[in-house]
């Protein structure tokens, strides 16, 4: 790719230039970092105890994953993960998120704790702070010990007090050193693919194992919180992640769109949000809901749903338009993809609509007693090329200056918005479509594990190292090249 690429319009991309903001305007206390997630990058499924997820589980199914693709080695993050990491403080961020693998610390997913497995999160906690990158730990990133699934997994309610013992596990060996704490990362991601369309791990299209794993990992979200507060300094600060999408009706005006645009709200955007606020589910909005409260729901549960976060993580790509279906009972309502729409979109079929990311900041400032917002993921994967020893993705720059203008936006607007994590500082395995969309600032060759720095990531590079200029060609700052061996843009 070049930057005269044409699957975006002209007129998406900001002029050659530099955006018309800088750090500076961000704040000295803003966090700048980029997100990972353990399946995703590690590799090393099988050394030093680590037991088997249910993501090895289903990248064995037939057609479970485009081309047949698993994260066994990924990108080696695993033996690689200094070489990560200076990329990140050469990058001048100043906080880099992971996720503990469960299967690592816990093979059987309670009980014996795999000590090589915790000790690779000791060292990598002291590797990002001898850079100066503060580590943020998420808990679960959706690689469930197989062991677990096999006892019912989140459709089992016990997995309420298996995660909180696992939080408390990597508490007391981790919480002297780390000040920032997610539970969950996207639970409506890994419930609902998971479990009612049955494209993640483990694979199953059941409304009830659905509403049962949804109903436990509200549950989860606030006893994990709970299980992390009771023994970690009161200096730490604990969240949970939502993944959100603004939702607009195909038909503006049409009552049927505009009611399966808040029915799909309710679901996609605040089914966890409002029990951890004391709000319940939305069942006025979902009445399908009523058979969760029925079946899953038992005396008390409606003050154990509920916590109070230090912040939300807010996750967000993209819009989603809205249109009414009576073929889905749940929501009665359907997403319009982009490509039908012929509105610009990425690799994965999501709409490049950056101001998505303000919308749903508003959104969730506006609740009472709504906690810190950070946006703990970001990004967009296009399809990349590298020539000539360079990856020129001119549309990953454009598509991150200006979800980081939506963001001061939000600031400006006196939104609490606390940080930017992009997603993601290398290319990785991104679950079922394998290793083809690529969202990193950092290219991967997978067959060598070779790193190159794509011009999306050096131009992040310029605007962080600028904290007091308009940018790279600014009078002010300094500039802080790749140290070797990354001054080339590669590195083996």
């Amino acid at each position: 790719m070049t930057d005269a690429t044409s699957s975006l319009p002209a007129a998406f991309f900001p002029p050659s230039a530099p955006p018309n903001f800088t750090r500076a305007d961000f704040g000295p206390d803003f966090h700048w970092g980029a997100a990972a997630a353990a399946y995703q990058v590690e590799g090393a499924w099988q050394l030093q105890g680590k037991g088997p997820s249910i993501w090895d589980d289903f990248t064995r199914r037939k057609g479970a994953v485009r081309r047949g693709e698993h994260g066994r080695v990924a990108t080696d993050f695993y033996h690689r993960h200094a070489t990560d990491l200076d990329l990140a403080q050469a990058m001048g961020l100043t906080d880099f998120r992971f996720s503990a693998a469960w299967p690592r610390v816990l093979p059987a997913g309670v009980g014996a704790v795999n000590r090589r497995g915790l000790d690779f999160y000791d060292r990598l906690v002291d590797a990002c702070l001898e850079r100066e990158l503060r580590p943020w730990v998420t808990v679960y990133h959706w690689d469930l010990p197989s062991a677990l699934q096999a006892k019912g997994g989140w459709a089992n309610r016990s997995v309420v007090g298996w995660l909180a013992d696992y939080a408390q596990v990597l508490a007391h060996r981790l919480g002297d050193r780390v000040q920032h704490w997610m539970v969950l990362n996207e639970p409506m991601v890994f419930v609902g693919a998971g479990h009612l369309l049955g494209v993640h791990a483990p694979g199953r299209r059941h409304l009830g194992a659905f509403l049962a794993a949804a109903h436990h990992a509200t549950l989860a979200q606030a006893e994990g919180g709970r299980a992390l507060r009771a023994l970690l300094p009161a200096t730490a600060r604990i969240g949970t992640t939502f993944s959100c999408s603004y939702l607009t009706p195909h038909r503006p005006g049409h009552a049927r769109d505009e009611a399966a645009t808040r029915r799909a709200d309710a679901l996609l955007n605040r089914f966890f949000v409002e029990p951890a606020l004391g709000l319940g589910y939305p069942v006025a909005e979902l009445p399908a809901l009523r058979w969760l409260l029925e079946r899953y729901h038992r005396p008390g549960d409606e003050q154990r749903m509920q916590f109070d976060f230090d912040f939300w993580g807010i996750q967000n790509y993209t819009r989603e338009v809205v249109k009414f279906s009576p073929w889905l009972p749940l929501q009665w309502a359907t997403l319009v993809p982009a490509k039908r729409r012929g509105v610009p979109h990425t690799d994965m079929g999501w709409e490049v609509y950056p101001e998505s990311i303000y919308e749903m900041l508003k959104q969730y400032a506006a609740y009472p007693n709504a906690p810190q917002l950070v946006v703990t993921e970001s990004g967009a994967a296009f399809p990349d090329v590298k020539a000539g020893g360079a990856v020129a993705d001119a549309e990953r720059r454009a598509y991150l200056q200006a979800a980081l203008g939506q963001v001061l936006r939000a600031r400006r607007d006196g939104l609490d918005v606390a940080g930017y994590f992009a997603w993601t500082l290398t290319d990785n395995f991104e679950w079922a479509e394998g290793y083809g969309p690529r969202f990193g600032l950092v290219h991967v060759d997978y067959q060598t594990q070779e790193r190159t720095v794509k011009s999306s990531g050096l131009w992040y590079r310029d605007f962080l190292r600028w904290p007091g200029a308009a940018g790279p060609s600014g009078a002010e700052g300094r500039r802080a090249d790749f140290p070797e061996p990354f001054a080339a843009g590669s590195v083996g």
